[in-house]
């Protein structure tokens, strides 16, 4: 208990004095309902973590099974595991919803979750990655149908709130295509592997027979950012009982700009075209097994801006610009052309009394760079020096980079109900082989042309290319074995533990445990509670990612190399071999439903991780005279590694409060979530060639990356009424303070960014046709708030707002119509 007592202790009463208040007004309005609403014995609840998809009247039925993430007990429950689980049903959401991608769905429901959309953040802008309670994006598992998928080739780097981690891109998956999705808010490396560190998150696809469709519009308020929507889903039958499920979806979204009158900047949503194909179904073999497969492919063209850069009488000609090219400056476009494959085949079947399942799943991921509207500033000055006009070509291929992940699973189960009042065993193995390449751009996208010093930079402007240096293959594989067990002690007392060994081919080998369990007092309370180490393999991205670039550093250009781990600089710099982030989870929790009509559950979490990976500062000569000899013998200025360096402690709490009852003619469904998460950096470990050098390897501004890349509060208040053919939906989503660094830095007396506390509001209203047609009108962030005004000189995209999850766009509204066949 102790742990628990400090992580209270350790929340400043002023820091949550605001979300204090927010809490008790939605308690207010939830009680307020819960008086108005109709007797008891007309109303059911359930709590978030146990709700289960309501089957819409004649709607054709599916062979599927539910599954749980976190326990491997057939037709386990939600209500059975002993850590919190949120279920979230996908059905009204794809049809009525105002967000048409799921990671920004999932941001407005689920409190924990963590997904901010960047601006001014190079690749970054192009995918927006997931995360759970305030940890890193690599820090949080995803499956789908219970199947790890792969993360994205790309490394977020400059600007990024999850500066250094990779991600998994939750928008390659159409809504359309999700039954549910499942977030376990709990540690569980022991259980699925590498990544699990803050919680796993399951998206189950449908497989169900019936066909709909979807069609959406929406826009900002200020009247750009335009979404065009068209989505379909069919369910076939298979045979006697198979089915295959089809979703074609295709997904425009507009350029949207929110940068001042007369600014050539451009500073808002990626432009970004998806066009998305999945198959999900499952074929009997036999009475007791089934063939089940999934199949997606997502292309996605998209477009970011960078930094505008100046025209004549600016200091960016020569050096960034030409006179005769652009005269009145421009804004160079980083274009992505992405491409996102994954597929699983496997069957499910019985060997005696043990359940089996074998399973192959292949994920892969590519992001190749074109840069337009550019020019390589280094080839205009050449071509001006030799008596031309100054000009270069305006389109660059800039070169990209690929991951690829095949993994092999064997797992079997059996429920032994002799032993206690029942015990579940569970045993497998898994096999994991993955693969990074870089290839690099063309000659013209990266070359110095007019010589170092000679006045243009190299490379095209907004993202040079990747050099030939740069460009690698590299490969790794891991064997894993793992066994689960979960017993019934009695009909109140439920015990789970289980015990993991991975080795990896290129770090060493790693067991993780966890030990979980809960206890039913009475018939409305339970008392849970779990405890489990934790691991996370450092992403073949973050060892081997490389890029050169050229920066101008007190008026000289000098070579930036972003160093690969066990690469000649890195070793010459002293930078040990990447290896895994260890952690220890501990949470404590309890689920309570005092009446018939109400709901409430409440987890607080502790996660000490250590080792965590971060990309380090700029070491010179200046600020690391050791390496200064080392670095201008190899040619160049200034060098960055990925290295194991910082501890950190996340410490918080989940808060849930659930009604559903009838109300006047009406139904009225009310969800309260609420997490307050605190991380704070409790020690830097240098290495010991950097020792004496801790302010380089991170500074204050990379701290606060860390400690606050998200809100540290969030809380969801939803209100859904549903009388006869009309039914409305509103939701106030409040976001907490957040602090984040400078460029100039506290020790240069500029004071942090501190954005304050803002609660926005969703409101949608639905008319049902018939049964099977429906049309939605709504508004998202309909009072368009928008974040705290910071100095655009000190921010990281040079504009007056950061990318914050709370986001810089202001209002929006929608219109979707569903239709079923």
């Amino acid at each position: 208990m102790k742990i628990f007592r400090s992580a209270i202790l350790l929340v400043s009463p002023s820091a949550i004095l605001a979300d204090f208040l927010i809490i008790c007004l939605m308690l207010l309005m939830i009680i307020t309902a819960t008086i108005i609403s109709s007797p008891p014995a007309q109303a059911q609840v359930q709590t978030p973590s146990s709700v289960t998809p309501e089957k819409k009247k004649d709607e054709p039925a599916s062979i599927e099974t539910v599954t749980i993430v976190g326990s491997r007990r057939a037709n386990a429950s939600s209500t059975d595991t002993t850590v919190p689980v949120d279920f979230i049903p996908m059905a009204k959401i794809s049809e009525q919803g105002g967000q048409f991608d799921l990671a920004q769905t999932l941001q407005s429901i689920s409190p924990s979750f963590n997904s901010t959309r960047q601006t001014g953040a190079d690749g970054a802008d192009l995918i927006d990655s997931a995360a759970l309670r305030g940890l890193g994006s690599d820090q949080t598992l995803v499956l789908v149908n219970g199947k790890r998928r792969h993360t994205t080739a790309l490394v977020n780097l400059f600007g990024a709130r999850n500066r250094g981690n990779t991600g998994t891109d939750m928008n390659a998956i159409p809504l359309l295509a999700i039954e549910n999705v499942q977030v376990l808010r709990d540690g569980a490396a022991a259980q699925y592997g590498s990544d699990a560190i803050a919680g796993v998150i399951d998206i189950s696809l449908k497989k169900r027979l019936g066909c709909e469709a979807v069609a959406g519009y929406s826009q900002y308020s200020a009247g750009d950012g335009k979404n065009y929507l068209a989505s379909g889903y069919c369910g076939f039958q298979v045979g006697e009982k198979g089915v295959v499920g089809v979703t074609a979806e295709y997904v425009d979204r507009g350029r949207s700009n929110r940068a001042e009158a007369g600014n050539p900047r451009i500073i808002g949503d990626t432009k970004a075209k998806n066009a998305t194909v999945y198959i999900n179904g499952e074929v009997p073999s036999s009475a007791v097994g089934k063939y089940y497969f999934t199949l997606g492919t997502q292309t996605r063209d998209a477009s970011s801006a960078a930094f505008a850069r100046g025209g004549l009488g600016s200091d960016d000609i020569p050096s960034r610009n030409s006179a005769a090219q652009y005269p009145n400056g421009f804004v160079p476009f980083i274009n992505g052309d992405i491409t996102d494959r994954y597929l699983t085949v496997g069957h499910r079947g019985q060997l005696g009394e043990w359940n089996a399942d074998l399973s192959q799943t292949y994920g892969y991921n590519r992001l190749d760079y074109n840069i337009s509207h550019t020019l390589n500033a280094s080839i205009a000055n050449r071509d001006l020096l030799a008596g031309g006009r100054g000009l270069s070509p305006s389109a660059f291929d800039a070169g990209g980079f690929s991951f690829g992940q095949l993994t092999t699973n064997l797992d079997f189960s059996r429920c032994y109900s002799g032993i206690a009042n029942g015990m579940n065993i569970a045993f497998g193995a898994e096999y994991r082989r993955e693969n990074y390449k870089i290839s690099a751009g063309e000659r013209g996208s990266y070359v110095d042309a007019d010589g170092v010093g000679s006045g243009g930079n190299a490379g095209s402007q907004g993202f040079p290319g990747f050099q030939p240096g740069d460009a690698t293959d590299r490969n790794r594989n891991s064997v894993a074995a793992y066994v689960d067990i979960e017993t019934d002690i009695s009909k109140l007392f439920k015990i789970q533990t289980a015990l993991r060994a991975e080795k990896f081919s290129d770090f060493g080998s790693t067991v993780t445990g966890k030990l979980a369990g809960s206890y039913k007092i009475g018939e409305q309370f339970l008392l849970r509670s779990s405890a489990s180490t934790g691991f996370r393999a450092p992403s073949l991205q973050q060892v081997y990612f490389s890029s050169t670039f050229t920066d101008f550093i007190s008026g000289k250009p000098q070579d930036v190399v972003l160093a690969p781990n066990g690469g000649l600089i890195a070793n010459a710099a002293g930078i040990p071999k990447l290896k895994e982030e260890k952690s220890k989870n501990y949470t404590l929790g309890f689920t309570w439903s005092p009446t018939p009509v109400i709901a409430i559950t409440a987890d607080l979490y502790r996660i000490n991780i250590d080792d965590r990976i971060v990309l380090s500062g700029r070491f010179d000569a200046d600020n690391f005279p050791a390496l200064g000899a080392t670095l201008a013998a190899l040619g160049v200025g200034q060098a960055q590694f990925f290295v194991n360096s910082v501890n950190t402690r996340t410490q918080g709490v989940d808060l849930t409060v659930a009604h559903k009852a009838d109300v006047g003619p009406g139904r009225l469904s009310t969800f309260l979530a609420y997490n307050y998460s605190k991380t704070d950096v409790t020690g830097i470990k240098a290495p010991p060639s950097l020792r004496g050098f801790e302010d380089v390897l991170l500074s204050e501004r990379e701290r606060l990356f860390i400690e606050q890349g998200g809100p540290r509060s969030k809380a969801t208040l939803g209100f859904e009424y549903t009388t006869g053919p009309v039914s409305g939906d509103f939701k106030i989503i409040h976001f907490g303070e957040q602090t984040l660094g400078t460029f100039s830095g506290t020790a240069a007396g500029v004071p942090n960014a501190h954005y304050a506390p803002k609660t926005s509001a969703d409101l949608s209203l639905t008319y049902s046709f018939d049964k099977n047609t429906k049309i939605t009108i709504g508004g998202n962030n309909i009072f368009n708030v928008k974040p705290s005004k910071q100095d655009p000189n000190e921010t990281d995209n040079g504009f007056i707002y950061d990318s914050v999850q709370f986001g810089l766009n202001g209002a929006a509204y929608f219109a979707r119509f569903w239709k079923r066949f």
